[in-house]
């Protein structure tokens, strides 16, 4: 019955794995990411949830001749802090799974 104590080992593990992925992930979506445009012009703030919690536009940025260009500073400085989430939530997550070969992680 050597294998049942391997088994049992090897859950107790996974176990603790899964608490500490928990852990992490919760520390993530709890972090707040920045992301901006244009110089910092635009500043966009999102929670690792990737919730956005504030947008802020210099003033100096806003000409009502050319709305384009804002928006297309919000969009840059929004993806700037979504690609932030994204690459720190892989670096962060991707610990639990490297080196693993579980199929969909």
């Amino acid at each position: 019955m050597r294998g049942m104590g391997n088994m049992q080992g090897m859950m107790k593990q996974m176990q603790k794995m899964q608490k500490e992925m928990a852990k992490a992930q919760a520390e993530l979506e709890e972090r707040s990411f920045t992301g901006t445009a244009g110089g910092g012009m635009v500043t966009v703030e999102m929670t690792g949830k990737r919730l956005v919690t504030d947008v802020i536009v210099k003033e100096e940025v806003v000409d009502p001749e050319d709305i384009e260009m804002l928006q297309d500073l919000i969009l840059a400085a929004t993806n700037d802090a979504l690609k932030q989430v994204e690459d720190t939530t892989a670096s962060t997550m991707g610990k639990f799974t490297q080196g693993m070969n579980l199929p969909g992680m």
